[in-house]
């Protein structure tokens, strides 16, 4: 008697949480025929239960996708293969009103009283396509914008050196000085920025990398003045998108001359028990109140500064499934460790 109240209660539990799920539920038969449906199925496609129980499942698919559900149905009860991932597929359910709702359905097999069963538990994704849609509007709009940096911004900008750089050799104006200097500064900041929307994208194809080499090519393509590269350890090797990573060593190389001066010595080496890789320098360091925040995008000390350089070596390094981070060296100065690489 105790064990009928036990598996009653039980029933009446378990029923009261699926009847109460955020999650719309239907459960059909092999005949595709829906034999079950919960409330919240009327949030998400606007029928009531009792409207579809009874109903074939063809009712809540679009028109243009009913051949291929069938199909698809079929074929798994003849051959018991599945041809989409039952843990989580999208796909577009068809509203009462007629519009199309895009879900997120799993599905799950079972049995009762003998009976083949299965249930698709239902999440309404609309508010999620809408946000990724926002998105990929916002990386076109980005990409022109990179296209018209790189593009139209640098050839008038190509222009202008050129001429300050001739009117320098035939006269000594003082006042050319800070003219080269300010140009020199648009292309630094046309560079961050159009770097910036293009890192937004996925890392591309990766290849065994000489970490040393690609640190060195770095260095010459960086205005260094007096400052000096010190590799302090054999570097090894890595798989790394090579072209993203010189972006790394690039921004990190610069960041430490802009703040530390051109006297600045840089290191770059390995990490112990092959950790990963530091780059560090002599300068003066970087508060600890502001080492969380020196990655944000915008973020920067320096009145001229574009704040964009340490947030796209932050999105690079997390691009290759690593972590980086910033400390003190033992002299003082800005430590950048980049955890999580494996060595070749």
């Amino acid at each position: 008697m105790a064990g009928q109240v036990s598996s009653v209660r039980s029933e009446e539990f378990y029923r009261t949480l699926v009847e109460n799920a955020a999650e719309g539920m239907l459960t059909i038969n092999p005949d595709s025929e829906i034999v079950y449906a919960n409330p919240a199925i009327e949030d998400i496609l606007g029928y009531a239960p009792e409207e579809l129980v009874g109903s074939p499942k063809m009712k809540i698919i679009p028109e243009r996708l009913q051949p291929v559900h069938a199909a698809a149905l079929d074929s798994y009860v003849e051959t018991g293969e599945r041809n989409i991932d039952w843990d989580g597929v999208e796909l577009p359910a068809l509203h009462k009103d007629g519009h199309e709702v895009p879900t997120l359905i799993s599905f799950r097999e079972h049995e009762h009283d003998g009976e083949q069963y299965f249930t698709g538990i239902i999440r309404d994704i609309t508010e999620r396509k809408h946000h990724e849609e926002q998105l990929h509007d916002q990386k076109s709009r980005l990409t022109e914008f990179s296209d018209i940096l790189t593009h139209d911004i640098r050839n008038p900008l190509s222009v202008a050196r050129g001429y300050t750089e001739l009117a320098q050799e035939n006269h000594d104006i003082p006042e050319l000085e800070q003219v080269a200097d300010s140009l020199e500064r648009i292309d630094s900041l046309i560079e961050d920025v159009a770097a910036l929307t293009k890192e937004g994208q996925v890392i591309g194809e990766t290849e065994t990398v000489d970490v040393e080499a690609c640190a060195t090519e770095a260095w010459r393509n960086v205005r260094t003045g007096t400052a000096e590269l010190d590799i302090r350890t054999d570097l090894g090797e890595i798989e790394a998108d090579e072209s993203r990573l010189h972006g790394v060593f690039e921004n990190l190389f610069r960041n430490a001359i802009e703040h530390a001066g051109g006297e600045v010595t840089i290191h770059v080496g390995r990490l112990s028990a092959d950790r990963g890789l530091y780059v560090e320098d002599t300068g003066p360091g970087i508060p600890e109140a502001i080492q969380d925040d020196i990655f944000e995008y915008g973020y920067s000390t320096e009145k001229d500064g574009t704040g964009y350089g340490l947030s796209i070596v932050r999105q690079i390094v997390n691009g290759h499934g690593w972590e980086i981070s910033v400390t003190k060296s033992d002299a003082g100065g800005a430590r950048f460790e980049i955890t999580g690489i494996e060595f070749i």
